[in-house]
């Protein structure tokens, strides 16, 4: 059985998907990227949008009753490999120990011209 899992402290999905869905003891959240959900703006700069990128994140994991501590795959999508170093110093404090399986990618664009894009999977 599937769960749709929706909270206001996260950006409203911009297209026909859902923030995040839950089946089966598994959390699969959307790529979410740097939106202030308050705002509705992107954040400036790949530190402060992975930042934003993964408080979206974690919102989403605590609707769902979940924590970092449950993520066991995600997926970083960067505007620019140079930008790896400096995301990945900020994933780092998010993802302390028993880090998840993780992939990270170059792509040509971002939505709205983000830097940085990350999907996750979480599982009870």
């Amino acid at each position: 059985m599937k769960k749709i899992i929706s909270t206001p402290d996260a950006p409203k999905a911009v297209g026909p998907y859902s923030q995040a869905v839950e089946a089966n003891g598994t959390l699969y959240i959307s790529g979410q990227i740097p939106l202030d959900p308050a705002t509705g703006k992107m954040t400036e700069g790949i530190e402060a949008q992975t930042v934003q990128v993964l408080e979206n994140v974690k919102a989403i994991l605590t609707a769902a009753g979940y924590t970092f501590a449950d993520v066991v795959k995600t997926t970083v999508l960067l505007a620019d490999m140079n930008d790896f170093g400096a995301m990945n110093a900020i994933y780092a404090r998010y993802y302390t120990v028993d880090m998840p399986a993780r992939a990270c990618f170059q792509v040509a664009k971002l939505p709205m011209g983000a830097l940085v894009e990350i999907e996750t999977i979480a599982v009870k």
